[in-house]
């Protein structure tokens, strides 16, 4: 890592069907071994099966999942005259997507559904009804968080 200046930012273009950049960066995370035509071919497909099911637009529903999937708050361990604690801290908005994307897909991966499309838009579906394994692992999160929250003065 550089001691002189942070890293730039890329700039993402916005995805090719809605034009929306949280969804660009989804099918970018999506995307295994630069095959970035199937990871947009399995979005978009889990999208038209969660607009078909729920009778809401991908878009809008999509946010709304994502919302119920960010974590709060997360433990980051840090060290204090020889012990280490796991300090609360608050998560940045960007982490926060960033987690949740991770989250969303590694569960779905899991999920025992033939296909990719069909593993996604279930998943898509419990989290919006704050069920599944992406939604757990936020709760699991925001439990740890409030265990270890006798250590929150050692937040920096």
């Amino acid at each position: 890592m550089s001691r002189r200046h942070r890293a730039e930012k890329r700039k993402i273009l916005p995805d090719a069907k809605y034009g929306d950049l949280v969804i660009s960066k989804f099918i970018n995370a999506v995307m295994l071994a630069g095959n970035k035509s199937r990871a947009e071919r399995i979005v978009y497909g889990a999208f038209d099966i969660v607009a078909g099911k729920t009778g809401k637009e991908a878009v809008e529903f999509f946010r709304d999942t994502l919302n119920n999937i960010k974590p709060d708050l997360e433990v980051r361990s840090r060290r204090v005259g020889g012990a280490t604690y796991q300090v609360p801290v608050e998560v940045r908005a960007e982490r926060a997507q960033a987690l949740a994307f991770r989250w969303l897909i590694e569960a779905s991966r899991k999920r025992s559904e033939k296909t990719m499309v069909d593993r996604l838009s279930s998943e898509l579906i419990d989290a919006s009804e704050s069920r599944g394994a992406s939604v757990k692992k936020r709760e699991d999160t925001h439990k740890m968080a409030e265990a270890n929250r006798a250590f929150a003065h050692y937040r920096w």
